[in-house]
């Protein structure tokens, strides 16, 4: 909350409204914090745990803890090093940094700073070849998974957004986004870019690196995933920005998790703010969790440095957070963690 209000107040009114809102009336936005507030943990005592360990492998990564960088979009926007201080704060934690298709850098300039994993968040465009030409040089840049948003045919109603009037800065451009330059200086629009479940095929078909599914809310949608060939699923609802009163992530991920039956990573982003909020969510079920508006808000208040600051916090907390709670282990985190007479059912 601290390095939120920080950049409230150095950022620009136009970026921090963008960062900051939701869809709507902001429903699903405070859900997602709602939710994880009515979830208690169940402490132990006299454990002996003390330096747990947080390590975690993921689609072949090994990660110092189970703490990703969600794709967010327009980070020259908020800093005037963008995506290239996201990419160092991420790689001095350790931490994997998922790239947005959004991004106002190259792929090819962010991963030359790449000092930990990378994944490519794409959005199939309109323009399969350029889509194709996206992927083949994420792949090529070292990006070792596709991260597919599957949950944004239209975008939401976005009023602070709009009476923000938020759009891009001159000089700023988006280069894996082909349709961004036929609307001007207004951000993405994805209306022409429908997908169905055969571009999941063809995105298969045209790259040899893990296909993970980010949008899933349901166990429907997570077993048609697993069928249609995704190696992993984010439980996802975009923060909040796109259907507002949809359901709140870490309220839908146990049905994802229970229809997924451990035939593929389940991550989850949305309202992830204290360390304790990581624990509930690997409590509930998911091998991960995301970031985003806590990582933008230390991008634009310490650059590369507020990024692995808003990183450690978080792992840090998760420590303290395991330690009293008595797990040795991301392995020993279960639901018997959540005092059963609240929150998760």
């Amino acid at each position: 909350m601290e390095m939120e209000e920080r950049a409230r107040a150095s950022m620009p009114e136009m970026a921090y409204e963008y960062v900051a809102s939701g869809a709507a009336d902001e429903t699903t936005l405070g859900w997602n914090r709602e939710a994880f507030n009515r979830i208690a943990l169940k402490p132990r005592v006299l454990t002996s745990v003390e330096a747990p360990d947080t390590s975690v492998e993921i689609l072949g990564s090994r990660l110092p803890f189970p703490i990703l960088l969600a794709p967010t979009a327009y980070h020259r926007v908020l800093h005037p090093l963008g995506e290239i201080a996201t990419v160092r704060g991420a790689g001095a934690a350790g931490a994997l940094m998922v790239v947005s298709s959004a991004t106002t850098t190259s792929i090819e300039e962010i991963a030359s700073e790449a000092t930990a994993p990378l994944w490519f968040q794409l959005y199939v465009q309109a323009d399969r070849e350029f889509t194709r030409d996206v992927v083949s040089r994420a792949v090529a840049a070292g990006c070792s998974a596709l991260c597919v948003t599957v949950d944004t045919p239209v975008i939401g109603v976005r009023d602070r957004q709009v009476r923000a009037r938020f759009c891009l800065p001159p000089g700023v451009e988006t280069p894996h986004l082909s349709d961004v330059g036929t609307l001007g200086r207004v951000p993405f629009d994805p209306r022409r870019m429908v997908l169905s479940w055969a571009d999941i095929d063809w995105l298969r078909s045209i790259s040899s690196v893990p296909v993970v599914l980010k949008g899933i809310l349901s166990g429907e949608d997570a077993k048609r995933a697993l069928d249609a060939g995704a190696d992993g699923l984010i439980v996802s609802n975009h923060g909040g920005r796109n259907l507002d009163t949809a359901v709140a992530t870490i309220d839908a991920l146990p049905e994802v998790v229970e229809a997924v039956d451990s035939r593929a990573p389940v991550l989850m982003d949305g309202g992830i703010r204290r360390g304790t909020d990581v624990l509930k969510a690997l409590a509930a079920g998911a091998r991960a969790v995301l970031i985003g508006r806590p990582y933008c808000f230390g991008l634009s208040v310490g650059g590369a440095e507020g990024v692995e600051r808003s990183i450690r916090i978080l792992a840090h907390e998760l420590e303290l957070g395991m330690i009293l709670t008595g797990r040795c282990s991301l392995e020993e985190i279960d639901r018997s963690l959540i005092w059963r007479e609240r929150g998760l059912a």
